[in-house]
């Protein structure tokens, strides 16, 4: 199998063998004169982005992503609209917004968070956990390329500065999507996102008169939370508190506990 990482072949598209021994030559023939060096762009390597990584301060960052957990699971469960949807309704947006959601709530509560890359686990380790039935073998580990859209992400909408008004609002278009599949519900489920957007829009002009475009530049802003998978979120925040337990089986005991 050939390790060769395939990023690396920029020396090599940057441009032809005949070029690069005329530059060479040219650099070489004139002793005298100012030598031309050819000195290639530094290349900065693909692989890099699919480092897996982990936090760099999990007990501090774990202990604030529950936090804003807790609180996202209780927005949902208070809202008196989301009540009203069958149980069934109710798990399926749960399951499907929860991670845009927790987003919302790590940019609103001003979550910041610097990671490095996962400690080479022992040899002995490797063995232990080299098991058909080991959970770690399935799971998709955070990587510096799932990081960094979620780092940009949280920066796009601390530069927006949103009211609590425009997060609560942007939460609700976001838990009330009808494109979720088997909705019981789903024309009532339109109904409450189209209220919700349209609450926004009016809370948005009446905080900022005169800008036009911000409401396209939430709405725009809110449509990366989908490219950030909600494994990434799990792995990277709360796989380092829960261990091997189910996440989402644990946001439902929360949802529907009395």
């Amino acid at each position: 199998m050939n390790n060769r990482c395939h990023c690396s072949v920029s020396s090599d598209r940057l441009s032809n063998p005949i070029l690069y021994n005329i530059l060479s030559q040219m650099d070489s023939s004139k002793p005298g004169q100012n030598n031309f060096n050819y000195n290639p762009v530094p290349h900065r390597c693909n692989c890099e982005l699919r480092r897996t990584v982990c936090l760099k301060k999990p007990s501090e960052i774990c202990k604030e992503a529950s936090a804003v957990l807790v609180k996202t699971v209780q927005f949902m469960k208070n809202l008196p609209a989301f009540k009203q949807l069958p149980p069934t309704d109710q798990f399926s947006l749960l399951k499907s917004c929860w991670a845009p959601l927790f987003i919302l709530g790590l940019a609103q509560e001003h979550v910041d968070f610097e990671v490095m890359d996962t400690p080479a686990d022992s040899m002995l380790k490797k063995i232990l956990l080299n098991r058909q039935d080991s959970p770690d073998m399935e799971r998709e580990q955070p990587t510096m390329a799932g990081v960094s859209k979620l780092k940009s992400c949280l920066k796009r909408f601390w530069s927006l500065d949103l009211s609590p008004k425009e997060y609560a609002y942007l939460k609700g278009t976001t838990i009330f999507n009808p494109d979720v599949q088997d909705l019981k519900a789903g024309l009532f489920v339109e109904g409450l996102q189209q209220e919700a957007q349209h609450a926004l829009s009016e809370v948005v002009q009446l905080l900022h008169p005169g800008d036009q475009e911000r409401f396209a530049q939430i709405l725009l802003t809110a449509s990366m939370l989908q490219s950030i998978t909600p494994s990434l979120i799990t792995e990277l925040f709360f796989r380092p508190v829960i261990g091997p337990a189910d996440l989402l089986e644990l946001m439902v005991d929360m949802l529907f506990c009395r």
